[in-house]
């Protein structure tokens, strides 16, 4: 799935990273928790979070994460957006609650990727 099908999906919107929405993700994590995030580390992975703060951008440049998408109508700061422009990582939102949002990208056919472990 394109990051932007899966923004299609989510009935989302884009933040930052436009040119960039043909990047094919194989896998979601949902969490708040970075270190969950952290346990998590997949190929190709999108991530979704409430957690709004820098600390979201920094770990996903930690792990490689291209996309992160704020659910429940979150939205990123402009500091976090010029953090994610430097390391071209996607941002996006959405008004959907992290466990719809997760349920309608396995039901759009968002599955499980291989673990990458570190």
């Amino acid at each position: 799935m394109t990051v932007s099908e899966a923004i299609t999906v989510l009935e989302g919107q884009v933040y930052c990273g436009q040119e960039n929405l043909s990047l094919e993700v194989v896998s979601a994590c949902g969490s708040d928790l970075m270190s969950d995030v952290m346990a998590f580390v997949k190929d190709r992975v999108l991530l979704l979070t409430g957690l709004v703060n820098p600390q979201v951008i920094r770990t996903a440049e930690l792990l490689d994460i291209h996309c992160i998408i704020f659910v429940r109508g979150k939205s990123p700061s402009m500091d976090m957006i010029d953090m994610a422009k430097e390391s071209d990582i996607i941002l996006g939102g959405t008004k959907l609650p992290m466990f719809i949002a997760c349920g309608k990208l396995y039901e759009a056919g968002l599955k499980a990727g291989g673990t990458r472990l570190i």
